[in-house]
């Protein structure tokens, strides 16, 4: 495994080895101790989520509040994306930064979200299938939503038209409204 820090350096793309033949393709998707050793973060995951999503619809962007906030290390099996981590921790010198990649079926990338980050994603292709691990319970108590267009985040979205939001999404808070100590 391969970890490629992004612009915000506590997020992580991950690059696995994959092994193919004629036959097909083998890798590890996650392994405790290699993802230690390459990104110096130990989580422990508590859940395994999937979605699938069809083109067009964005996700996000959500987070949970402490002591519930959520760690997620997130990958897609069927499709594309444009996933994107945004930092929510007031006092961290990259607080309303974001960073955002293409995860896809194709290149088996991953990335890694920490805690206190805002996280979301635009499904590029027909339909993809998003799987994260999370380092705590879904709470719907705890959980926020940003709005994918605040203007002081400025997300450079891929243009993907109709865009399909939840109602939740479309009603999501201005950055300014939230942060996480």
């Amino acid at each position: 495994m391969k970890a490629i820090p992004l612009a915000i350096p506590d997020v992580f793309l991950l690059e696995p080895r994959v092994f193919g033949d004629d036959r097909g393709f083998f890798f590890e998707s996650y392994n405790r101790q290699a993802f230690r050793e390459a990104t110096g973060v130990d989580p422990d995951f508590v859940q395994d989520n999937h979605s699938r999503s069809v083109k067009g619809v964005l996700r996000g962007l959500h987070y949970q509040l402490p002591p519930k906030a959520q760690g997620k290390l997130v990958r897609v099996v069927v499709g594309e994306v444009f996933d994107v981590a945004v930092d929510i921790r007031r006092g961290s010198p990259t607080f309303g930064k974001w960073v955002g990649e293409v995860l896809s079926a194709e290149n088996k990338r991953q990335m890694w979200v920490p805690p206190g980050f805002a996280h979301g994603f635009l499904t590029l292709s027909d339909s993809a299938e998003f799987l994260y691990k999370t380092t705590d319970y879904y709470s719907p108590e705890h959980e926020r939503c940003i709005s994918w267009d605040d203007s002081r985040i400025e997300v450079e979205w891929p243009v993907v038209r109709p865009l399909m939001l939840s109602s939740k999404d479309a009603t999501g808070v201005k950055l300014s409204d939230v942060g996480i100590e």
